[in-house]
């Protein structure tokens, strides 16, 4: 072996070095006796972070990262460096679970930094198989939240033991023993037996990088929250001699290596380029396979290794055939996992080829077969969607796609006309069971924080869409109203709320039970005005119908026959001419005339147009455009379909 100095000297700064082909990681905080130590020697700890939106789990393992030396001290780090994805960062959420590893002291934590919006509950489910406990996370001034309760049921549903931070207790309206409280009532609510019970708290900012056990105690770092992990996250069962056992959680796609599969290795040891099979117990016929590139987390990067032990975290590459739930086994000793069970997706939408007169003008990919390419790629990355089968699929010329919410279905969207996709969707429809014989609707636990001046507005509100009031906190200023609410009772509920409460209403809401069908809600109250021909939008024409309505449209915006430019005052459907021109005489010229001066458009986000949306409407989707139409262009049709419909009825 090489002299102790000499390595420390030659390979200071460096994550990993490899002496005499033997693995070890270098971190500059420790004195050099301890500096190296072999990967197969540490310690294993996995842990998954679990919270409700925005309570800080992502900066809280940026600072996680800081405090262990993960990056180098003149680094150049971006803030939220788990959340890569372009709609994480603009969103402010976390999206996707991701992976990453921290080299402490002689151990190894495998960390899962998890997504806090109940739309995104399927990432949390299949993620916790990777874990051995969670790190819950709760805000100091807003306590347990409808998402807290999501992440906590799925985390004990899995036997997982839960260690608990309240953060951002520098908040000036922080409240931490009445949290805690709430935190300990929330436990035996959901079921926690007596160890779960005990379970033990630090207090700290995930922002400024410290964690306490008393709240009278020196603010300095996250030491205390370091040495609760090693003491009771329990360690992952180690059989490394045991037959092979990795089953994928996670899927993603990268452009040199293919297919990867992430997952835990539940027994045995996994080796880079042995044989094995690919599993499922739903499949009777095995896949053999080699393992074609293997991979452990380091900080934020997957590094190359040559095997991967029983209760780490590894990544596979280069298997094409790999779905969630899939496991690999030794050819000789095909043993699968369980599969990895959901819950039941909760909306519906369907996806059309765009037939607009504007069609292919924009999008790259507008064919059916790209289309539905795409949608299969992303229930195979994603097990919380589900492509119903053309087929079997009620949309007729469409796909028929089901997800946990619009958000869900809306992130999707998004990325699929970044992408260059053109195509259309229908309205979000909320999908219906029966149980016990009885046709039931999905409900959800929704809460709503917002100004005590505008709680009976919004008490009404929920009323009139069938939610039943459970329970109200008031606070300063503030006041937290929950209800169960019908899923189809929230959609187009965010935007109303922001009317009635100025903008200051914040809503969160996660599924709770299926119960028997509600009944009709109510409608949109208000009709839409449709262009009657195509053209290009005039200021002088779009001047003259102030009057009748609010425009979802700028003028110069080139619109077509059926094409729905804003909002009447009226609860009818109003075919206007937003193209009509001014005519010049030799009396009157063009200089004379007064300006035109026109509001500003209302201009509606992916999510609120889907939300706007009645079941005669699509919402056309393209690189560059949003644009609400209806369903038949042709305003002769639409009467024709209109007396049809009435005809039906009466009958």
């Amino acid at each position: 072996m090489c002299d102790e100095s000499w390595i420390d000297a030659v390979f200071r700064g460096f994550a990993v070095v490899t002496v005499h082909g033997a693995g070890y990681l270098l971190s500059p905080d420790f004195p050099p006796k301890d500096r190296l130590m072999p990967h197969s020697k540490k310690q294993i700890r996995n842990i998954a972070i679990v919270a409700h939106v925005d309570h800080g789990k992502t900066t809280l393992v940026d600072t996680m990262f800081q405090f262990a030396g993960t990056f180098r001290k003149n680094q150049q780090v971006q803030e939220r460096a788990m959340d890569s994805d372009a709609q994480e960062r603009e969103r402010g959420i976390t999206i996707l679970a991701k992976n990453t590893a921290i080299d402490y002291h002689g151990w190894r934590i495998n960390i899962v930094d998890t997504p806090g919006h109940a739309d995104f509950g399927g990432q949390v489910e299949r993620t916790l198989r990777m874990a051995d406990a969670v790190l819950l996370l709760v805000d100091a001034a807003e306590g347990p939240m409808p998402q807290t309760r999501f992440v906590l049921r799925k985390a004990f549903e899995n036997g997982l033991r839960a260690l608990v931070m309240i953060n951002k207790i520098d908040r000036p309206d922080a409240r931490v023993s009445a949290v805690l409280d709430e935190v300990f009532e929330l436990f035996i609510e959901l079921g926690a037996h007596d160890d779960q019970l005990d379970f033990p708290v630090v207090y700290g900012s995930g922002r400024d990088g410290y964690a306490v056990l008393d709240m009278k105690d020196e603010r300095t770092d996250l030491k205390p929250l370091f040495d609760m992990l090693q003491k009771h996250v329990p360690a992952p069962v180690q059989d490394d001699a045991g037959a092979l056992q990795f089953q994928a959680a996670t899927l993603d796609h990268d452009d040199f290596l293919g297919r990867i599969a992430i997952g835990r290795v539940k027994r045995g040891t996994i080796k880079n380029g042995q044989r094995v099979a690919l599993c499922h117990p739903d499949r009777s016929k095995a896949t053999l396979i080699p393992v074609k590139g293997l991979f452990r987390y380091e900080g934020l990067n997957r590094v190359a290794c040559e095997e991967v032990k029983c209760g780490d975290i590894a990544v596979v590459a280069g298997i094409e055939e790999f779905r969630i739930g899939d496991t690999l086994c030794p050819p000789e000793q095909q043993d699968p996992l369980p599969p990895i069970h959901m819950d039941e997706p909760t909306i519906s939408m369907e996806f059309f080829v765009s037939n607009s007169p504007f069609a292919g003008q924009e999008g790259q990919f507008v064919t059916s077969r790209q289309i539905l390419g795409r949608l299969e790629k992303a229930a195979l990355r994603d097990v919380a969607l589900v492509l119903v089968p053309p087929d079997s699929s009620e949309a007729g010329e469409g796909y028929e796609l089901k997800g946990r919410g619009v958000m869900h279905l809306g992130v999707l969207i998004e990325n699929m006309r970044r992408e260059g996709f053109e195509f259309s969707v229908g309205k979000p429809r909320v999908i219906l069971k029966k149980v016990d014989g009885k046709l039931c609707e999905p409900y959800e636990r929704t809460s709503i924080d917002v100004p005590t001046v505008s709680a009976g507005k919004i008490i009404e509100y929920f009323g009139r869409r069938r939610g039943e009031m459970t329970h109200m906190e008031p606070f300063e200023n503030s006041s937290r109203i929950e209800f169960l609410v019908p899923s189809r009772g929230l959609i187009g509920a965010r935007t109303a709320l922001m009317t009635l409460s100025q903008g200051m209403a914040i809503l969160s809401h996660v599924f709770e039970c299926w119960r028997p069908d509600g009944g009709p809600l109510p409608m949109r109250q208000n009709g839409v005005l449709i262009a009657d021909r195509t053209g290009d939008s005039i200021p002088y024409g779009m001047f003259g119908l102030l009057d009748r309505g609010t425009f979802f449209i700028a003028p110069g915006t080139p619109v077509y026959e059926g094409m729905i430019i804003g909002e009447n005052n009226k609860d009818n459907d109003l075919g206007v001419n937003v193209c009509r021109e001014k005519k010049l005489t030799n009396i009157r010229s063009a200089g004379k005339d007064d300006n035109v001066k026109l509001p500003p458009p209302h201009v509606m986000s992916l999510e609120e147009a889907l939300e706007y949306l009645e079941d005669d409407e699509l919402l056309e989707v393209t690189p560059k455009t949003l644009r609400l139409r209806k369903r038949m262009l042709s305003e002769m049709e639409r009467k024709k379909q209109t007396r049809k419909d009435n005809k039906a009825a009466r009958v």
